[in-house]
């Protein structure tokens, strides 16, 4: 069965399934039906299931001409109904897996999406989770589900764990050719797995098993988180000694050898870094393991938001004026520059905390026109346009994201007040406050 499959694969003639139209699941649908593939997309969300089927697009990075060229030739299908699982050979699970009130894993997307699916699989198909979690999670979760429908995995059904590693708004790379890691307990899900992506994909990165392919993806992002820490709890010993931080790391950067620049910010914001340290460590206390280090600098990275609420402060008050009732404008709530995703933005925490202490919050986002409903705040703003009556109009500005397309000498020249959590600004100038 193996075999065949995998000769469906090399032809081209296998129909591909990708469960989850987000930021990692529609770069994946239209690089399928870019090389040749045809393609199903699975999506409980029928506005973007609506808005493929017209050639549009939801996601700033992924212009809309690229999903009218792949629909060419009618490559791609696009529903909302989980039985056309059957008609296809393959199924690359992208849902979320956020964190719970208590920092817990939140699986429930998987599951529900494994249990929907379970109807309709058949054999000699894929299963591929690409969704960021904790090591384990693909045996424990997935494969007693398919052994409940009397499927023997490696023989009839192919089990198959795949770490996502989009990175949107980076031009370096795309889907294509960011090298793909991927794993399976036998042989055969091995073989089925580099099937799957090897036709789409220029350098397959295989490993022994599921749980060696799940611990990379945490590997790759607790080794940013924890850095990331490093230099924020750095910047904060720095400010305290009047050292600009990114002069440091700068001038430590031109060493050619042992070490890697990270920069500091307002936290940490998307959807992998701020949430797989946890997911680790949650999974590490089952065999009575306890992750200090890395809980430390989750920890930091978590805080750096009130530290800024306190530069922000302080600066008011060096020109007597209180935090209360100032009217504070955030410039940029995206998790990263030149992209409109808010998810664990610490850009929005900064909103929330400065509302809580009575300030007049407002924000310009050029990415992001109205603020959307997400899960943990709610907030009633549109994006201001920057000019030189709103700047002079505000007490402070915190410049929070730092997109390209803004003219930060405009706000520079008219702004009384700018906290600078991102390293706009070089040099010293009276009214920009680095933090």
């Amino acid at each position: 069965m193996i075999d065949s499959l995998v000769e469906k694969f090399a032809r081209k003639e296998a129909v591909v399934g990708i469960v989850g139209l987000g930021y990692v699941g529609l770069p994946l649908l239209l690089r399928y039906a870019e090389a040749g593939f045809q393609v199903v997309g699975f999506d409980v969300d029928p506005v973007k299931v609506n808005k493929i089927l017209c050639g549009e697009s939801y996601l700033r990075h992924i212009p809309a001409d690229r999903i009218s060229a792949a629909s060419i030739g009618n490559k791609i299908g696009v529903t909302t109904d989980f039985a056309r699982a059957a008609e296809v050979d393959a199924l690359l699970i992208c849902v979320p897996t956020p964190l719970g009130s208590h920092h817990e894993p939140d699986l429930s997307f998987v599951v529900t999406t494994i249990d929907e699916l379970l109807p309709f699989l058949h054999q000699g198909q894929i299963v591929s989770l690409e969704s960021t979690t904790y090591p384990g999670t693909t045996d424990e979760l997935i494969k007693p589900r398919l052994e409940e429908r009397s499927f023997v995995v490696g023989e009839d059904i192919f089990l198959v764990y795949s770490p996502e590693r989009e990175d949107p708004g980076n031009v370096d790379f795309s889907t294509r050719t960011i090298p793909k890691v991927y794993g399976g307990d036998t042989d055969n899900c091995r073989k089925a797995g580099h099937a799957l992506y090897g036709q789409v994909i220029d350098q397959l990165v295989p490993v022994s098993s599921t749980q060696a392919a799940e611990m990379t993806k945490l590997l790759e992002n607790i080794y940013r988180a924890v850095n990331i820490g490093l230099v924020n709890e750095l910047k904060m010993v720095a400010d305290r000694m009047n050292i600009d931080i990114r002069e440091v790391i700068d001038a430590a950067a031109t060493k050619p050898f042992g070490f890697t620049p990270f920069y500091p910010g307002p936290g940490l914001g998307g959807h992998c870094i701020p949430i797989d340290p946890f997911y680790l460590t949650w999974k590490a206390r089952e065999f009575g393991l306890h992750t200090r280090f890395i809980e430390l600098a989750g920890e930091v990275n978590t805080t750096m938001p009130e530290w800024v609420v306190g530069k922000v402060a302080d600066s008011l008050n060096d020109q007597s004026k209180p935090l209360r009732g100032a009217k504070i404008l955030v410039l940029g709530i995206a998790y990263k520059k030149n992209v409109d995703d808010l998810r664990e933005s610490p850009a929005v925490v900064l909103l929330d905390l400065l509302q809580q202490k009575g300030a007049e919050v407002s924000y310009s986002d050029p990415h992001v026109p109205s603020f959307p409903k997400i899960r943990k705040f709610s907030f009633t703003l549109d994006s201001v346009a920057l000019s030189r009556e709103t700047l002079q109009g505000v007490d402070c500005v915190i410049i929070a994201t730092n997109h390209d397309d803004v003219d930060y000498e405009m706000v520079r020249s008219n702004a009384p007040l700018i906290v600078d959590t991102r390293g706009v600004y070089v040099g010293n100038f009276a009214n920009v406050v680095r933090a």
